[in-house]
């Protein structure tokens, strides 16, 4: 009864009411105004985890997610079981409402991190096959179609070839006697075919008479001519009845012949158009997951601007004034929490938010608050809210306050008889090792409303602290709001206790609905009397009766108020100058980040920039070259060649003004090197041995080069060590004939069925290896002659190739060509 009573109390039928008008069905809708908190963790963690994975959906899908088609066939299904005969549109409700439901299980399977919902829609059957029968049979207004029966499709024939001949016989009539008729139509009373004839000339068009105008002045006749035609429309139409009858009545027996099914995949849809308006309940009212923390691991209840779910409804569709949040954060070990301040200062409010809270994560909504929401799962949210006054019970409002009391005290014994499924692991060790008379407390959540009110102040006050000691023995949390100034103590003898006020604005005598942790309320009644126009004879008078130590208390208390005042206005300035920092650091971050990137495209460019001025420039040279080739070997033409060169290398390579010369260099492993014949950039892989040679790399090639032929990037040469001359200096050999170079697997490439762009790069990989050999066998093959071609004008372009051939005939011929490298 009380846990009714509490949900009363906190208006969460209100909740529901809010809660359902996001519901997509009608019995999504009946579900959520019906909403009862669940009894159990296990449960409560289920339905909020349907409830987050519904609404990552939400979030992620931008269409799909839709319950249309989806209806109330419960009534539908009971008939069927009855051995009833279900209505064309009750057969397409049930049609549509599994194909509906098939669509969100396939959305649904699609998804692979929606482990909930995959598991409730896997085990339902949406029964394809009576889908299609029923569409079959039925069509879009309800009516049994014609290829459901050829025997109905027959009498329907029929049936047209009557009415036909029904409308040619009264056309006939209506020509032949239209001066008798009050006018040229035909139409129809109950469903017998008749024509409007004007009553005077009733003789004209002899037949039955079923109707008469208002004024008597028509008659609504039914010529003889087509009474027998229509006495056999009206066979045939019960035929047809009788027909469409079996067709519905066989779909109808299949339907009842899966009622469980059905109903279970009903019962799915519910599930999940619920989950559904949770979560865009939830998005609606900005709200956050919450987390069940266990009391066991001492953590601490975290509810930071949190907004009464009802202001905010009402504010969005109301107008009315803006929510002002709370902040509530309690430590493990408080037990009761003691809210006093002024009345309409908020105090009620903040017992029904901290009780809607609770109530809305056990089940499975979101809490309006900021991250992250933490608090325990309650197996009891007991409330004593308002007045419970009753003349019929004679009950005074101490009564009614006792009374509530009373019940909720009993429904904490309750809760103590039977074990509450509060921790998650590791409850009952913890209960074991408790000492025996230290009370465990129960996991019920208590509001009490001005606590000990309505009676002697005196007795009150310590009717209230009493409570409150007993409570914070059998219960896991308790707020209570109260007037008296002696709860405000409770926290300096006990340290389970804790005050928290609602704070009073002096200037403007209203309050600010914020609550205040750590300081408890003060009196401001004769601040308040005074500042309204109360003779100050009174007020004076009534400070004095009240005494000096209740005004230091209250100076204090100002004091510590003023003191909050102070450190939150200069936090809110820190914050703000932390967030101009973050502000400031982002647009540097941004702009180093865009510098960076200019400077990365502008690289990009000009390396581009120089790789098509060299390739333009080594085809230039190319070209000279094989015009040289071409051409007699004339000085004349060697000179025009030498020219050409030289007219390239100025358009190619800027003039740079004479520069003193550069301080030599030693180049290190490691270091990046000019090697200016190559016109290429490259790596010191080897330091220079004794002869001055050094390894170096550029691209994929190796390659063995002078300290001569080298620089660094900044032009300087490299410094050549001088070989000390050995003392005597044997005679050179005599030269022998240079021996023809030998074909190995080493200097030899097989580029048979390769494309060009392919082949060139095998072709570079080839000649860095064949470098120290001097010589390079190419096999290209005859065919078309196109992969030939390309080699050779690989080769014409390449640095390091000195001249190429065709091979012997006995060596390939035409299908093999010769490089030699330089």
């Amino acid at each position: 009864m009380i846990q009714s009573e509490t949900l009363e109390l906190l208006e969460w039928q209100r909740l529901c009411q809010h809660l359902a008008t996001f519901a997509a069905t009608k019995l999504g809708a009946i579900a959520a105004r019906h909403l009862h908190p669940p009894a159990t963790l296990t449960e409560s963690l289920h339905l909020l985890a349907q409830t987050k994975e519904v609404y990552q959906l939400e979030c992620r899908l931008t269409s799909g997610w839709t319950f249309e088609g989806i209806q109330d066939i419960g009534d539908a299904l009971e008939i069927a079981q009855r051995q009833g005969i279900l209505s064309g549109e009750d057969l397409l409700a049930i049609a549509t409402t599994l194909f509906g439901v098939r669509r969100l299980r396939r959305l649904i399977d699609d998804q692979e991190d929606i482990p909930v919902l995959n598991q409730l829609v896997a085990d339902i059957r949406t029964y394809p096959e009576l889908e299609q029968e029923i569409h079959r049979c039925i069509d879009e207004r309800g009516d049994v179609t014609d290829r459901a029966s050829p025997k109905l499709a027959e009498i329907r024939q029929h049936t047209k070839s009557l009415r036909d001949r029904i409308y040619q016989t009264l056309q006939n009539i209506v020509q032949r006697q239209g001066a008798a008729l009050q006018q040229p139509l035909i139409t129809q009373r109950g469903d017998r075919f008749v024509l409007p004839v004007k009553a005077p000339q009733k003789d004209s068009v002899p037949g039955i008479v079923h109707d008469a105008s208002s004024t008597g002045a028509t008659l609504y006749i039914e010529p003889n001519a087509i009474i027998g035609l229509g006495n056999q429309l009206k066979t045939y139409q019960r035929r047809e009845q009788a027909e469409a009858e079996a067709v519905r009545r066989v779909l109808t027996e299949q339907v009842a012949a899966v009622k469980l099914d059905l109903e279970q995949v009903l019962a799915v849809a519910t599930r999940l158009d619920l989950a559904t308006a949770k979560a865009r309940y939830s998005l609606w009212l900005q709200a956050n997951p919450p987390r069940f923390i266990d009391p066991n691991q001492r953590e601490s209840i975290t509810l930071r601007q949190l907004r009464h779910p009802l202001l905010v409804w009402q504010h969005q569709h109301e107008e009315d004034a803006p929510v002002v949040p709370i902040t509530i954060q309690i430590q493990p070990h408080i037990r009761v929490v003691a809210i006093t301040g002024p009345n309409t200062g908020g105090k009620t409010v903040t017992l029904k938010t901290l009780g809607l809270a609770a109530l809305m994560a056990k089940v499975g909504l979101f809490v309006p608050a900021k991250e992250p929401v933490e608090l325990p799962w309650f197996e009891q949210i007991l409330a004593d809210i308002g007045d419970e006054q009753s003349l019929e019970q004679s009950l005074s409002t101490f009564s009614g306050h006792i009374r509530r009391i009373s019940r909720i005290l009993d429904g904490l014994e309750n809760c103590r008889d039977v074990p509450c499924n509060v921790s998650t692991d590791g409850g009952e060790d913890d209960l074991a090792q408790r000492e025996p008379d230290i009370p465990h407390p129960t996991s019920a959540l208590v509001l009490l409303d001005e606590i000990g009110a309505g009676t002697d102040p005196a007795e009150g006050s310590a009717l209230a602290i009493a409570l409150l000691k007993y409570l914070a023995d059998h219960a896991q949390l308790t707020v209570a709001t109260t007037h008296y100034g002696e709860l405000k103590a409770l926290k300096y003898q006990d340290e389970r206790f804790e005050n928290a006020s609602v704070e009073f604005n002096d200037v403007t005598l209203s309050p600010t609905y914020r609550l205040l942790w750590g300081i408890p309320g003060r009196s401001n009644a004769l601040t308040i009397a005074q500042r309204l126009g109360l003779k100050s004879d009174v007020v004076s008078l009534a400070q004095t009766l009240v005494g000096s130590s209740s005004q230091e208390v209250n100076q204090v208390i100002s004091g510590l108020e003023a003191q909050r005042r102070d450190q939150e206005t200069k936090a809110q300035e820190a914050n703000q100058l932390l967030q101009q920092t973050e502000r400031l650091h982002q647009e540097v971050s941004s702009k180093a980040k865009l510098l960076q990137e200019r400077e990365r495209e502008l690289k990009l460019s000009q390396e581009r920039a120089v790789q098509d001025a060299i390739a333009q420039a080594k085809a230039e040279i190319a070209q000279v070259i094989r015009k040289l080739q071409q051409g007699p070997k004339i000085a004349q033409n060697a000179q025009k060649a030498t020219d050409a060169l030289k007219t390239i290398e100025q358009r190619h390579i800027p003039k740079t003004p004479a520069a003193k010369a550069k301080p030599e260099f030693k180049p290190q492993v490691g270091d990046r090197i000019r090697i200016p014949r190559l016109n290429q950039t490259a790596e010191v892989l080897t330091p220079a041995d004794e002869d001055g040679e050094l390894t170096v790399r550029f691209g994929l090639m190796k390659m063995t080069v002078s300290l001569a032929d080298i620089e660094s990037l900044e032009g300087q040469k490299a410094h050549i060590p001088v070989k000390s001359k050995p003392a005597s200096t044997p005679a050179p050999a005599p030269s022998s004939p240079p021996t023809p170079p030998i074909r190995t697997e080493k200097n030899t490439i097989d580029l048979r069925g390769s494309r060009i762009a392919d082949a060139e790069v095998e072709l570079e990989q080839a000649i860095s290896k064949a470098i120290a050999s001097g010589v390079l066998w190419i096999i290209h093959g005859k065919g078309t002659g196109k992969l030939r071609a390309g080699v050779h004008e690989f080769l014409e372009r390449h640095p390091l190739v000195d001249r190429f051939e065709l091979a012997k005939q006995a060596e390939g011929g035409s299908g093999v060509t010769v490089a030699y490298l330089n």
